[in-house]
């Protein structure tokens, strides 16, 4: 129990906790200004996820591909890259999956569904990897070819969808063959035909995976060595260029389950689209919250998409506009990238937990 408690008072706990309430706060002065009433907004945002089931449900497939583009963010951070690519990695993964979904007919549920899961990771993979190798062989910044690859990756995944897997007619793929499904009837049944489906089980499986491999493992001691020091890593014998290419490669291939899970779980099927989704770049921001640790970046999603969610709640009932929230979600970005601030507000009660321990 004792431990329990400890955890609890830890700074890497306080810190994203305090600065959460402060967004929502400064969230709340800026409705103020705006001529709203910040807790009739609050109220009907989480009125909106947590009122019934079916926007529940609707919440939790909101949170999915956060927690996967999350973690591909965080996973690349360990190793001390800044991965900005994840929108690219998410597209490639997911047009990957769909091509293995239309294509990849006859095939057995338990064999089809897999292999499309399997060749949104390694496509996802690769494209990461990309960046990875260019990072290590030739010095380019991961960032400066990632966020490129972020675009050749929409026209690429639009290019495919076009040439190969085209729907007479409207503007996007025909749809997935079923065996390649990992929608849950019966759970989006109980929830109000919400479109939940099984890509949040296995995110939350691959988050404890994460954890496991980055912590408990050789080869995630290395990644983190490398992140924190290549100097120092390389001395201790380390392979620094070849970490590098296996994190990206794993951090794409992360990003590219969260686009897999999309269109096998949400829509069955992949528009052409004139812009990118956004989630990858959203991902950068659950990693940030959840301080890119695995299971903060499970709170990060949670906050995330019901933030995002229940703003069409806000909108409606309370007439705040949605562009608020984004406001709310800076705000908390800023407060936990800004620690000084945060620890500033905290120094009376460290203070006084000084003097209760002198005592």
């Amino acid at each position: 129990m004792s431990n329990v408690l400890k955890w609890f008072t830890r700074d890497s706990f306080i810190l994203p906790i305090v600065a959460i309430i402060m967004g929502l706060i400064l969230g709340g002065i800026v409705m103020l200004i705006g001529g709203y009433n910040p807790i009739e907004a609050y109220s009907a945002l989480f009125t909106k996820v947590f009122g019934d089931m079916y926007n529940f449900g609707e919440a939790v497939r909101e949170m999915t591909p956060l927690i996967m583009t999350g973690l591909a963010f965080a996973f690349a951070a360990r190793a001390g890259l800044f991965n900005i690519g994840g929108e690219g990695q998410f597209l490639v993964g997911m047009t990957a999956a769909t091509f293995v979904g239309v294509k990849f007919t006859g095939l057995p549920i338990y064999i089809h569904a897999p292999l499309a899961l399997i060749a949104g990771a390694v496509f996802g993979g690769l494209w990461a990897a990309i960046a990875g190798y260019l990072k290590a062989a030739r010095g380019v910044n991961e960032v400066i070819s990632s966020i490129m690859l972020n675009w050749i990756g929409l026209y690429l995944a639009n290019l495919i969808v076009r040439q190969f897997l085209l729907l007479p007619g409207e503007n996007r793929s025909a749809d997935i063959s079923d065996s390649a499904s990992i929608s849950l009837t019966w759970l989006s049944e109980l929830m109000g035909n919400s479109r939940v489906h099984l890509g949040t089980l296995i995110a939350l499986i691959i988050a404890v995976v994460f954890y496991i491999y980055m912590w408990k493992t050789k080869q995630g001691y290395e990644i983190r060595a490398v992140g924190l020091n290549p100097n120092a890593a390389e001395y201790a014998g380390m392979h620094v260029n070849r970490n590098i290419v296996k994190a990206m490669f794993i951090s794409g291939m992360l990003a590219g389950v969260g686009g897999a899970f999309q269109v096998l779980g949400v829509f069955h099927y992949q528009t052409l689209m004139t812009g990118s989704p956004g989630t990858g770049f959203d991902g950068i921001a659950v990693a940030l919250i959840g301080l890119n640790h695995p299971f903060g970046v499970l709170l990060g999603a949670l906050l995330f998409g019901t933030l995002t969610y229940g703003s069409a709640g806000m909108s409606f009932a309370a007439d705040v506009p949605p562009e608020i929230i984004r406001i709310v979600i800076g705000s908390i970005i800023f407060f936990i990238a800004a620690q000084g601030i945060v620890r500033w507000v905290l120094k009376p009660f460290y203070s006084k937990r000084k003097k209760e321990k002198v005592l």
